[in-house]
């Protein structure tokens, strides 16, 4: 892979706001998408996620009346993604999450699971200031799940399908029909983001952005 085909991807994406209902996406297409979401970086690498694929349009139809942003998309996507962030009990660094993940996916040893542990707690309490309120730790943990949507994102447009990120929803009447229809917890999870993947219906406009002089200084 070249640098071109690189940019070009960035070219073809667009926010894509009807599919082609009839249009399906491959599985291992899809599966190729969610690769790129699992290998996405985290802080600490402590990946404060979880991916929801919705293809039970009854579900989708739970969701549309609260998803201003997905009037379209909704009905028409090939594959629907709801994306889910991890809240303050999860992520605490004294959290036993915290302390099995680093032992069953990081593989470390017990002398370096006590000492990430105290740079974690270092890192909430006084670098970033998480323990403040569970806002603070929520959007934290939002913040690592869109680098896992650029790169879902990314990895479709690479491969010539067409997604659509949404945030225009009511977060709290969306968090409602994931807990009362999805079992989300809603003291452990909420929602981050929807992401919408198939294939266009109609071409884009073309492509706005600043100039590159716009945007950076050298020092």
């Amino acid at each position: 892979m070249d640098k071109k085909t690189v940019l070009d991807a960035f070219m073809f994406r667009h926010a894509c706001k009807e599919f082609d209902p009839d249009a399906k996406i491959p599985e291992e297409d899809f599966l190729f998408i969610l690769e790129a979401a699992r290998l996405s970086p985290s802080s600490f690498g402590f990946e404060p996620w979880k991916f929801q694929v919705v293809q039970d349009m009854t579900l989708r139809g739970k969701l549309l009346p609260h998803t201003w942003g997905g009037r379209k998309q909704i009905p028409t996507a090939s594959h629907f993604l709801v994306c889910l962030a991890m809240k303050t009990p999860l992520l605490r660094h004294d959290s036993s999450r915290i302390a099995d993940f680093m032992r069953r996916v990081q593989n470390l040893s017990e002398d370096a699971i006590a000492a990430r542990t105290e740079y974690f707690a270092n890192f909430q309490k006084t670098d970033f200031h998480l323990l403040d309120n569970d806002r603070a730790m929520f959007d934290w943990a939002c913040k690592q799940c869109y680098i896992a949507q650029a790169n879902m994102m990314t990895a479709a447009a690479l491969i010539g399908i067409d997604s659509c990120p949404i945030e225009g929803f009511v977060r709290e009447k969306v968090d409602e029909v994931l807990t009362a229809d999805f079992g989300m917890n809603p003291e452990e999870y909420g929602v981050a983001y929807m992401l919408a993947f198939g294939y266009r219906i109609k071409q884009p406009k073309p492509k706005t952005r600043q100039a590159l002089d716009d945007i950076l200084r050298w020092f």
